[in-house]
């Protein structure tokens, strides 16, 4: 069995932000799901996603930290910068964290660790509402 829709997170400012129970309001279709997978497609060059700590909030802070000072702004050799000077770090972050994510189903639930929880890694100043593609697959109950 498959099943595909479109889901469109609320915005957030920038920094890295719990979005699991979010996703799962708007996902009922999974409780069905014997087994199988759940892919996410982030439908934007500037933010990303990944899994990580979802008790801590100071991980969020950190990843947040990391990230600016890897990738920070107004690097002189930027040449794209028409969105203002987060513009082409956001893109890079987003790239290096990559804009999939693949989630295992079991049971009608994503079978994650219990210490985990699906990041929106929001890269952008003003990044504003951000759309996901959630496809999933596999037998049903």
């Amino acid at each position: 069995m498959w099943t595909q829709k479109e889901l469109r997170l609320t915005a957030r400012p920038r920094g890295f932000h719990l979005i699991s129970d979010e996703i799962l309001r708007q996902l009922p279709e999974l409780e069905n799901y014997k087994i199988g997978l759940m892919n996410i497609l982030l439908k934007h060059t500037s933010a990303s996603l990944t899994i990580n700590e979802n008790a801590d909030p100071t991980v969020r802070k950190d990843f947040e930290s990391f990230f600016n000072h890897a990738v920070p702004e107004d690097e002189p050799y930027y040449l794209h910068n028409d969105e203002g000077s987060d513009d082409l770090p956001a893109h890079l972050k987003a790239s290096i964290l990559g804009a999939s994510l693949n989630i295992p189903i079991t049971n009608g639930q994503l079978n994650m660790g219990i210490w985990q929880g699906i990041y929106l890694c929001e890269h952008r100043n003003h990044g504003g509402s951000r759309s996901l593609v959630i496809t999933l697959q596999g037998d049903i109950f």
